[in-house]
């Protein structure tokens, strides 16, 4: 009988990683120790995936909100700034904004609405329609805000993030004032300096801002790009990716990390002989059809990965062949002809119809979403993932 069992994620227990740890090492053993508990052998083209936040915290790559507020104030000017597109969220934007707010004596609150870039919903589509407020070129204070939706708390979190952001700015001894608006440009009948912290709309944003007589414009992965006063920093991204630490720091997004995925995958093959790829994951990209999250608050799903990771599914449709091509056979009949097909498949399928429906995506955010749904975000501490069987397909036995 064919195999099966097809792909197979599991997430691989870790000791708790320390600053300066050898993580090459331990997640090595970790996967072949979990390989040895649980019978299970590694093959080719098995992939062992790590979270992003044990490499950050290996790599010592932290911040706080004093070194933020150094650089907000050396790059901005200390005086009134437009903080504008931050998401939603006490573990990714609270700290960060303790710090903006730190190394400024003013801040322009400019927020997104209904929804921050992840989804995080301020406001109900419908309640926008009843009001008659057009969000594509309505700017709305803080008072018109309150008149026309009251005070509204986040679906999951019960947080109401205007009142926490407005409270967080005072308590870090910046004046502040909160507007509501879609047009990045708004903010500029405020203040020409921008701290815009947009994530994957960053490029436009910044375009928009100086075309529009912006002057310091900066975007959040222009902060803490370099060592303040001693501290960790992410020359590509910044303040990007970073997490909450402790209530005065954060876990920056990890700097650097391809020589660590190959080391691993060397030592993989040394223990091993077989071609294991490896790669770092921070959250996945896919959306909650219920509170409209869109996961990714990450610059990038995987900042770094072995070569056999590069590029895009090349795969059939097998029920497009089995309603098409071969709605004639059955049985036996049928899988052989469906075998056949996958094994003289081209090697290039964009554009053909017997491809359609497959996921049209990068094989590290596919992967990633995986590892980020198989590892969560709480306790089960496994911060490694390895899946088999991703690359295999219906010949494979």
């Amino acid at each position: 009988m064919s195999r099966m069992v097809g792909t197979v994620s599991r997430g691989v227990r870790a000791p708790i990683i320390r600053s300066g740890d050898d993580l090459a090492a331990i997640v090595t053993e970790s996967v072949l120790e979990a390989a040895r508990q649980e019978g299970f052998q590694l093959r080719d083209r098995d992939v062992v995936a790590m979270t992003e936040a044990i490499v950050a915290r290996a790599q010592g790559n932290y911040a706080g909100v004093d070194d933020i507020a150094a650089d907000v104030r050396a790059k901005l000017g200390g005086e009134t700034i437009g903080v504008i597109f931050p998401i939603l969220s006490r573990n990714r934007f609270a700290i960060c904004l303790r710090g903006i707010a730190k190394g400024a004596k003013k801040v322009v609150l400019m927020l997104s609405y209904p929804s921050d870039e992840v989804g995080n919903h301020l406001i109900d589509l419908d309640m926008l329609d009843e009001k008659g407020i057009d969000p594509y070129k309505d700017v709305l204070t803080l008072e018109q805000y309150r008149e026309y939706f009251g005070h509204t708390v986040h679906r999951f979190t019960g947080v109401d993030y205007v009142d926490y952001y407005t409270q967080l700015i005072r308590e870090s001894g910046a004046e502040v004032e909160v507007i509501f608006a879609n047009d990045p440009r708004a903010i500029l009948g405020y203040t020409k300096n921008v701290l815009h912290c947009d994530i994957h709309t960053r490029a436009r944003t910044k375009r928009l801002l100086k075309a529009a007589g912006g002057e310091r414009v900066f975007g959040l992965d222009e902060i803490m790009t370099a060592p303040v006063n001693g501290s960790g920093c992410n020359e590509q991204y910044g303040l990007l990716g970073s997490n909450k630490a402790t209530e005065d720091t954060v876990k920056l997004f990890p700097r650097e990390c391809q020589s660590l995925v190959e080391e691993i995958q060397d030592r993989l093959i040394k223990a091993t002989g077989k071609n294991i790829e490896v790669m770092v994951y921070g959250d996945g990209a896919f959306k909650d059809p219920v509170g409209k999250i869109w996961e990714l608050a990450d610059p990038v799903v995987s900042p770094a990965y072995t070569a056999g990771l590069e590029g895009t599914p090349n795969e059939l449709k097998l029920k497009y062949l089995a309603d098409n091509d071969f709605a004639d056979l059955s049985g036996e009949a049928l899988r052989d002809a469906i075998k056949a097909s996958i094994q003289k498949k081209d090697s290039d399928l964009v554009g053909q119809m017997v491809s359609e429906g497959t996921t049209p995506r990068r094989l590290t955010d596919l992967i990633g979403s995986l590892c980020d749904l198989t590892s969560g975000s709480g306790d089960k501490g496994t911060p490694i993932v390895l899946i088999q069987g991703y690359f295999d397909n219906y010949t494979n036995d």
